[in-house]
């Protein structure tokens, strides 16, 4: 393979946003509906095609119909950055994005993978484009790059290769924000017109029907019923990456009682010693401290058993939370799904919504 962008390469990012932006504040801007599945980076070079994560891990092996439709629909050299996902019909016929299903669709057997990507087959959606022929197109405007885009792939219909709507009318974004959620869809995207592709850069903005977040799982404490006999997950202990420091966020823990048992078996295998994990360091304090770690004593747990079990830092998962109080959740977050496709080093207090300060004391005098 031989392009003029080469792999591996790291997406162009969105930070969390309030209500659609005004495109006046940003020099424009092109609103596109936010798909739910797998960011994924197409790299193709005549019958050689390779597909990459978020994290620049490789998917090729995992959808081999995409592979195949890339081959027949797309451009003979390009690169472009785009999205991979499942949609299933539901009982009226409308298809839905079902990104549990796609999750499965990441298994290490072979045979596994041939029989679900018959079964439940993946598509790709494109939404930026790096390259073309020989030409690398990172450093041009989004406009330009958009309207590349268009006249490479406008001519797809049908699938499995698919190219992103758009608009620059606010009105009709809102509008998309309101309705492509009964199809799925998890919001809108917000690109300026006139910024470069910006790899690992948040440069991009997005809005969701709710706060969410990608978390580190750090450990989990168990639950009050739980038993020798009958093992019990609790609670999930969270974590996010300040730099380096893997800071405690805040837990989840709204699970049925077969889910907890089920949880606790799953999570086993990633049980590591403390003296091994991030907050080993930690283990040894006896009294609160500003980051109210695990494991330590405040005035408000009057003795109670705060121990836990570590885990490797391995896996991510979606949380759904309200807002921040300093650097945790003010309240438990409510799990949504693990996050296979996210590389925990990238789960920061970057991706979270900047909530606006207000003063409390012109709410209470009616300013």
């Amino acid at each position: 393979m031989d392009l003029p962008v080469m792999p591996p390469v790291q997406p162009m990012l969105a930070k969390a946003v309030k209500g659609v932006p005004d495109p006046a504040k940003f020099g424009g801007l092109s609103f596109e509906p936010k798909w739910d599945g797998f960011r994924c980076l197409l790299f193709k070079d005549g019958d050689e095609v390779e597909l990459a994560s978020r994290n620049t891990k490789p998917l090729t092996r995992y959808f081999p119909e995409i592979v195949e439709a890339a081959r027949a629909q797309l451009p003979e050299r390009c690169v472009l950055d785009g999205e991979v996902f499942v949609a299933l019909p539901t009982d009226t016929g409308a298809r839905k994005l079902e990104f549990e299903v796609l999750q499965e669709r990441i298994h290490p057997a072979a045979s596994r993978v041939e029989k679900l990507s018959g079964e439940t087959p993946a598509e790709f959606v494109a939404f930026d484009v790096l390259a073309l022929g020989a030409d690398d197109l990172t450093a041009l405007p989004f406009a330009e790059r958009r309207a590349a885009l268009e006249q490479a792939l406008g001519h797809l219909a049908g699938g499995p290769c698919h190219l992103t709507r758009t608009t620059e009318d606010p009105a009709v974004a809102q509008q998309w924000f309101s309705q492509f959620e009964g199809a799925g869809l998890d919001g809108v995207v917000a690109k300026p017109l006139g910024e470069p592709y910006s790899p690992n850069a948040r440069t991009m903005l997005k809005i969701k029907h709710e706060r969410t977040a990608d978390v580190v799982l750090c450990g989990y404490r168990e639950h009050k019923t739980s038993t020798p006999e009958k093992p019990l997950l609790g609670s999930m202990l969270l974590g996010l990456y300040s730099g380096e420091t893997l800071q405690h966020v805040g837990v989840s823990a709204s699970f049925t009682a077969a889910r907890r048992a089920e949880l606790w078996v799953e999570l086993q295998e990633l049980v590591c010693p403390i003296e091994e994990h991030p907050w080993g360091a930690w283990q040894e304090w006896a009294i609160a401290n500003p980051d109210r770690v695990p494991g330590t004593q405040s005035r408000w747990s009057q003795g109670k058993d705060l121990s836990f079990t570590p885990l490797r830092p391995d896996r991510v998962l979606e949380v759904k939370y309200d807002n921040m109080e300093g650097r945790r959740f003010r309240h438990t977050a409510h799990f949504k799904r693990w996050r296979p496709d996210r590389d925990p080093a990238s789960c920061g207090y970057d991706q979270l919504e900047q909530v606006v300060g207000y003063d409390l004391g012109d709410i209470l005098s009616g300013a």
